[in-house]
């Protein structure tokens, strides 16, 4: 058989004849993690519109397709759903917001009137990002939230506590691994430990933040056993 004859030779011809092509509109842009850049970059929101085409030429309509995001360094497309994961900095923004609540909150389970729970949780807040962050600060800002929610020190975590513990912890839980939402943990557990064993209140207040980050009851005992051990 020569070249270029049967079913597959006809099928190249027939696709240089006919064929389809998407033309892209944008409906929006932003910032978002590229999976295939592996860094933060521009997007652009894109949808399409098909159209079979004659000879390379657009003819007839065949029906819109996306939206997809392209990005704007590399051009590949992604579904939508890429712009459920947080940018790099939004990231970083939120699991520091999460590390100074959660010290904030086994504080007020009645340590912010201890020097080393102090110093653990001002070690624990500066490491995720608040260079800045001082005790006294700390201690403020507990009173502060006492005074919101309407907790009194070495009480369990009440119900304004723990949705403070879920509105900075629920957004972040599902972007992170097991291990990072067992650090964040084991934080909280340090900076209680720091004056002394748990009290009632400061085990309340780590299991509202071990269910937050998803860990279940079995789990977060364990670490709490485990960061009572010295490393």
């Amino acid at each position: 058989m020569l070249p270029g004859r049967g079913r597959n030779g006809h099928a190249a011809r027939l696709s240089r004849i006919l064929g389809t092509r998407t033309a892209w509109t944008a409906a929006g842009d932003g910032e978002f993690f590229c999976p295939g850049c592996g860094g933060d970059r521009n997007y652009q929101r894109l949808t399409g519109q098909r159209r079979f085409t004659l000879l390379g030429l657009p003819v007839l309509p065949r029906g819109e397709t996306g939206p997809v995001v392209e990005c704007a360094a590399c051009r590949r497309h992604f579904g939508t759903d890429v712009l459920d994961h947080p940018t790099t900095t939004r990231f970083s923004a939120m699991l520091r917001d999460a590390v100074h609540t959660v010290a904030l909150a086994v504080l007020a389970a009645g340590g912010a009137g201890a020097r080393t729970a102090l110093e653990a949780a001002v070690l624990a807040v500066r490491a995720a990002g608040f260079d800045d962050c001082t005790e006294e600060q700390l201690a403020a800002l507990v009173e502060a939230l006492e005074a919101d929610t309407g907790r009194i020190a070495g009480e369990p975590c009440g119900a304004g506590l723990a949705i403070e513990l879920h509105e900075a912890l629920d957004p972040l839980t599902p972007h992170l691994a097991a291990v990072g939402r067992e650090s964040i943990l084991l934080q909280g557990a340090r900076i209680a430990l720091a004056d002394g064993p748990y009290t009632t209140a400061e085990r309340d207040v780590l299991a509202t933040v071990g269910a937050a980050l998803t860990i279940c009851s079995d789990d977060v005992t364990r670490l709490l056993a485990a960061a009572r051990t010295p490393s």
